[in-house]
């Protein structure tokens, strides 16, 4: 592939309708390629295109509730026919984050965590990846945390989920890699989105324990993502890359 991997290339970003999701979408579709964003609100989903669209890219909307096994890989089917038969890049970014203790955990919060955190990135490998594998190029970039590297209470369901998430990167690095399909995950720390909106001062304050100090943009995290889904990322493969201000090695 040339240097400009992105320009023409069809990319899907699920979760993409709001926060990180949504920020590296128009960063991808600011470096050429058609972004098709994946999300259940559609009128959240139609925003995001339309903000596209407005700087002059390239964005579809497609609709998916992916902890359901089925919608996974219909939206698989109906990324492939809007991309024009194929998907270059995919970004697994859609996630749910309760925290708790286990304890208090119900059985269902457990069930739909592992459904979209580590069976819907699953099934969209099994789904993309292969088609990537026989053209001889691909990138696929999982959004993973910094809390699958470390311990914390109240955050094993959500750690373990991504820590899972971490692991199959690099099992599909070794399984596709070789036939040119790059695998690769970042592991953002706070960060300020819609869905950490909540959380108030316990993320300033969780921020404040790494050497940067502060949250993150979502913007932040989108640049790390669009850097491993281009060709200036050609010989990184498998990596697990911390974008969390310093946490993990502080």
């Amino acid at each position: 592939m040339s240097s400009a991997y992105l320009a023409g290339s069809v990319a899907l970003v699920t979760g993409a309708t709001s926060g990180i999701g949504a920020a590296t979408a128009a960063k991808l579709a600011e470096r050429g390629a058609h972004v098709l964003v994946a999300g259940r609100d559609r009128a959240r989903g139609e925003a995001v295109v339309g903000a596209v669209r407005g700087r002059g890219g390239r964005a579809d909307f497609v609709a998916a509730d992916l902890r359901d096994a089925e919608s996974v890989r219909k939206l698989a089917r109906e990324a492939r026919e809007l991309g024009g038969g194929r998907v270059d890049v995919l970004v697994n970014n859609a996630g749910i984050f309760p925290f708790g203790p286990t304890d208090q955990t119900p059985q269902s919060d457990v069930d739909t965590v592992y459904a979209l955190n580590v069976k819907a990135p699953f099934y969209l490998v099994a789904e993309l990846a292969p088609a990537m594998a026989e053209r001889g190029y691909g990138a696929v970039i999982n959004v993973s945390t910094m809390v699958a590297e470390y311990g914390a209470p109240g955050m094993a369901l959500y750690g373990s989920s991504k820590a899972a998430l971490n692991l199959l990167t690099k099992s599909w690095a070794a399984e596709y890699g070789p036939r040119g399909v790059r695998f690769n995950a970042v592991e953002p720390g706070p960060t300020r989105t819609e869905g950490t909106a909540g959380m108030g001062e316990d993320l300033t304050a969780l921020a404040a324990q790494a050497p940067t100090g502060r949250p993150a943009a979502p913007e932040e995290i989108a640049e790390a993502i669009t850097f491993l889904a281009s060709e200036a990322a050609s010989f990184v493969q498998g990596a697990v890359l911390p974008v969390d201000g310093g946490r993990v090695a502080v």
